[in-house]
C-alpha cells in the first residue's frame, strides 16, 4: 500500500483536516480580534479544544487499524498528523509565553 492510498482513507486525513481547521481558527481569530487577554475563554477557545481532542479516538483507531497492515507508511501518516497538531498548538504557546 502506497502513502498516497493511505492517505485517502478517513482515519488519516480527517485528523489533518481537524488540525488545518484548529489552525485557521486561531489565525483567523488573531487576524480579526488580535492578541487579547480574556477572562473566559470563549467559544473560540473551546471549538479549538474540541478539533484538537476530537482527533485522538480517531488517531488511536487508524493507528490500531493500519499499523499491523502497513506499518511504515502508517508511520509516516501519523508523523503528518502529529507535525499537523504541533503546528495548530504552535500559536497558542508562543502567545501564552
Amino acid at each position: 500500500m502506497t502513502l498516497a492510498t493511505l492517505l485517502k482513507k478517513p482515519g488519516a486525513f480527517l485528523p489533518l483536516l481537524m488540525s488545518g481547521a484548529a489552525l485557521a481558527l486561531v489565525v483567523g481569530f488573531l487576524a480579526i480580534y488580535g492578541v487579547v487577554r480574556q477572562e473566559d475563554e470563549g467559544a473560540t477557545a473551546r471549538v479549538f479544544q474540541l478539533l484538537l481532542v476530537a482527533q485522538l479516538p480517531i488517531i488511536g483507531m487508524f493507528a490500531v487499524t493500519w499499523l499491523p497492515r502497513a506499518p511504515r507508511q502508517a508511520l509516516m501518516v501519523l508523523g503528518l498528523q502529529l507535525a499537523a497538531a504541533v503546528a495548530a498548538l504552535a500559536p497558542i504557546v508562543v502567545l501564552e509565553a
